[in-house]
């Protein structure tokens, strides 16, 4: 995405939409997920429920149990064990719950990270077109709300599975005693419980019905927050002076940010309001009763007290049940997201296609047969009817201007891409049948916008940190770039980028450029293809680049791109792509002399650079 599109960026529509899986599944999924990754966490919530029934009980039968003793005129001895045994059974439980408490972080932590692992590793295994969905990439980022920090769904919701158990639990407890007293108090409590939770319920899921647009918006300020960080862009910000317009940009989606969050804020506080009233309303009506029953004689002083914290307790554990289920639908809510996440059918076949090991020393035959290709949205096709057959060993130029449709003629031919129509073949067969990374073992590639991690040069070479040390050295001396690393006091081992490694280095263009020629060597796939990754060097190093990568490509099967013409002449045939197809090839000579759009663009540029030339001397 480009600055300039961000001006012409809808604003955000509301797109509801009901999660996939309910409650009940995403409560088994986390228990499954516990089980298999870390069983600790299981063990420790069921110990915690039992802390919190335990001590639920004993709380609600002390005070009660002691001013029944007074009343029967229980001996000082047996008054002074109760007690003991009444507070010991207290020390030990909230003993044990505070243990169970401090060591729980660390086993859920477990859990959350292995989701937050396979997040992470679906982004990079993913089909490649999805990495170009901007729908996919929206539904990734609000999976990741269920993954970030220790309040993150996956994590919080083992301490509301616990509360809601232990309410649940002293909820049946309580609502035996309670039966004693009048079943209204019962009824009206579940009732009035049950009004707040359902008119609360949907308050509380506004952020997940309002999701596409909360994802939309926060992309975009994302976006313009990082590109006003962005130091490759720090020229053009000083030089075009785009502060104020990056400023005017973010202060826009900050605002629509703000006013989403209150719009959340005050349908979860409507929800509140509404809890406070029925509380009140609830707690009124049962103590009233209870008073009433007192007064009448109905009930001792134990059973005042006894009932009185009961109705306290109940009212407690109704609320904290419907508010249990509350939190428990809203976590629900980011772990349907994040499990759709997850569950995103491929349209690639990664495991179930044929497996296509690579033949050491195979000469390969790729072939387009009548492919066409259209990008999702797009209102015409990029390449149109295209049949291309590049044969064992040969060199294939493409060539055309900007947007002709030769960087997707590669990304099929790599098979980032399937056709919208037509087939992409390997040697004769369709390259749909197997398994997609099998396949991309095949291919050494270069690209415009290439690769560079924060690791050593080695690393980078090697694309692993398992690096065959000889093999990474002679990729070097074939690429021209050994003498160089040897100069640099950690040779191999220093790292790239100086804004991650203090004693990082930056290499320059062209010996980027190497570098990528030695990482392509090191792989020796059997097909080459390199997408204009000289498009930032002078005409001259990216002919003397191009033949480089020529010569020590070998009877491998290679495809260059390129939109300067002169660059290319070395190969066996060149492409000219235009209107989405192929619209001349041949030998560089054949094509000079058919005097056709070849010809044509060749000696415009020729002119350019001639003129060019004329003016330095």
């Amino acid at each position: 995405m480009l600055l300039s599109e961000v001006r012409n960026m809808k604003e955000p529509k509301t797109n509801k939409k009901k999660p996939v899986y309910g409650m009940a599944s995403n409560c088994a999924f986390m228990i499954g997920r516990a089980w298999r990754d870390c069983k600790s966490v299981l063990a420790i919530v069921l110990g915690l429920i039992f802390c919190g029934v335990g001590a639920n009980l004993l709380e609600l039968f002390v005070v009660p149990a002691i001013l029944e003793a007074v009343e029967r005129g229980v001996n000082p001895g047996a008054f002074i064990r109760m007690i003991l045994w009444f507070t010991m059974g207290l020390v030990g439980i909230h003993g044990l719950r505070t243990y169970l408490d401090t060591n729980t972080l660390f086993s859920r932590i477990v859990v959350r990270s292995n989701l937050c692992m396979e997040r992470h590793r679906l982004f990079c295994r993913v089909s490649f077109p999805c990495t170009e969905d901007p729908e996919y990439l929206k539904r990734g980022e609000k999976a990741g709300e269920a993954l970030y920090s220790n309040r993150a769904a996956t994590e919080a919701i083992w301490k509301t599975l616990t509360e809601l158990s232990t309410n649940l639990i002293s909820f049946a407890v309580y609502l035996l005693l309670l039966a004693a007293v009048g079943p209204w108090i019962i009824l009206l409590t579940i009732a009035l419980a049950a009004l707040s939770y359902f008119a609360g319920k949907r308050a509380r899921s506004y952020g997940y019905r309002h999701r596409e647009e909360d994802g939309e918006i926060w992309h975009k300020l994302i976006y313009v927050k990082d590109c006003s960080q962005d130091t490759r862009l720090g020229k053009d910000v000083r030089i075009f002076g785009l502060g104020p317009w990056l400023t005017e940009l973010y202060d826009k989606y900050a605002r629509l940010n703000r006013d989403f969050r209150i719009r959340t804020q005050m349908s979860v506080l409507r929800a509140e309001a509404l809890d406070v009233l029925t509380a009140f309303l609830r707690n009124a009506a049962a103590y009233g009763w209870l008073i009433v029953l007192a007064v009448r004689g109905e009930l001792t002083a134990a059973d005042f007290v006894l009932y009185f914290t009961a109705v306290s307790g109940f009212t407690n554990w109704v609320t904290g049940i419907f508010s249990g289920f509350a939190e428990l639908y809203r976590f629900s809510l980011d772990i349907s997201a994040l499990r759709e996440f997850l569950n995103t059918e491929e349209i690639f076949r990664f495991e179930d296609g044929r497996p296509l090991p690579v033949k050491p020393d195979h000469q390969y035959t790729l072939e387009m047969r009548d492919v066409t290709f259209r990008y999702p949205g797009a209102d015409h096709d990029t390449l149109s009817h295209v049949s291309l057959t590049i044969r064992p060993g040969e060199k294939l130029a493409v060539v055309g201007r900007n947007g002709a449709g030769k960087t997707t003629l590669i990304k099929l031919l790599c098979g980032f891409y399937d056709p919208t129509e037509g087939q992409v073949l390997l040697d004769g067969e369709d390259i749909r049948q197997f398994n997609r990374r099998d396949y991309y073992k095949h291919f050494s590639a270069v690209f415009q916008q290439f690769s560079v991690l924060a690791g050593t040069i080695a690393e980078n070479v090697a694309q692993s940190v398992d690096v065959d040390l000889p093999r990474m050295w002679e990729c070097l001396e074939r690429a021209g770039l050994a003498e160089k690393i040897r100069e640099l006091p950690r040779q191999e081992n220093t790292c790239l980028d100086h804004k991650v490694y203090l004693d990082g280095v930056d290499l320059s263009g062209g010996q980027m450029q190497r570098l990528m020629l030695a990482r392509a060597l090191y792989k020796d796939a059997p097909v080459v293809v390199l997408d204009e990754p000289t498009a930032a060097l002078d005409p001259l190093a990216e002919s003397d680049l191009y033949q480089r990568y020529s010569d020590l490509t070998g009877n491998r099967a290679s495809v260059y791109i390129s939109h300067r013409l002169a660059s290319t002449r070395f190969c066996d045939r060149i492409l000219l792509v235009e209107g989405g197809g192929i619209a001349e090839e041949g030998t560089h000579e054949e094509l000079l002399e058919k005097g056709g759009r070849y010809a044509y663009l060749f000696n415009l540029q020729s002119q350019y650079y001639q003129e060019g030339a004329m003016e330095h001397v």
